[in-house]
């Protein structure tokens, strides 16, 4: 079964400067979520969660999921306090009981949890699709979002972890059925 994570896409992770490429991205994100729904997989949102009185206080309205995505009721939420979504969670017992057979990541923050969360889940061994134009962040003092993007594309495409990582675009996705039909186009 594929099973897509959606990291930190939330209301409080969305406000201020405007993200890259917000609407596209969240229009690939549920593109994939109804992909995956479609086909017999699972839809994982990854919710950031910090103590009382956060913009990520659990339960919050800025904690929750952001209006531009279209969670189901059937979609599975898992917390996370850190950078990455498989440290101190339930994600890898999720993953687990789902028998995911391929992970696909997409999500808000490039650099630092979708990063976190694709390093980690290679390690695990996980086989693993990134989305390469599902996920996005802000500018960075030093760098264009769209150059830090195209960088991480180009680090995990190339990450020493043979066969189990593919980073591909939404549309190359949902057209393949199984791991095999997916040639990387990076």
């Amino acid at each position: 079964m594929d099973v897509l994570l959606v990291v930190d896409m939330q209301e409080a992770a969305l406000r201020g400067d405007p993200l890259h490429a917000i609407s596209e991205v969240s229009t690939r994100i549920n593109a994939l979520a109804s992909w995956a729904r479609a086909s017999g997989g699972a839809v994982v949102f990854i919710q950031h969660t910090e103590a009382a009185g956060s913009p990520f206080e659990a339960g919050t309205r800025s904690w929750e999921v952001t209006d531009a995505l279209d969670p189901r009721s059937v979609d599975l939420r898992v917390q996370k306090s850190l950078n990455d979504a498989f440290a101190e969670t339930e994600l890898t017992k999720v993953l687990r009981d789902l028998q995911a057979a391929r992970v696909i990541v997409t999500g808000q923050a490039t650099d630092f949890c979708v990063d976190s969360t694709v390093r980690s889940a290679v390690s695990r061994r996980i086989p693993l699709l990134v989305a390469s134009d599902g996920h996005t962040l802000r500018d960075r003092p030093h760098l264009s979002a769209a150059q830090v993007i195209q960088h991480h594309n180009w680090v995990w495409a190339n990450l020493y972890a043979p066969g189990s990582i593919q980073v591909l675009p939404t549309a190359q996705i949902v057209r393949a059925a199984t791991v095999s039909d997916c040639t990387p186009a990076v």
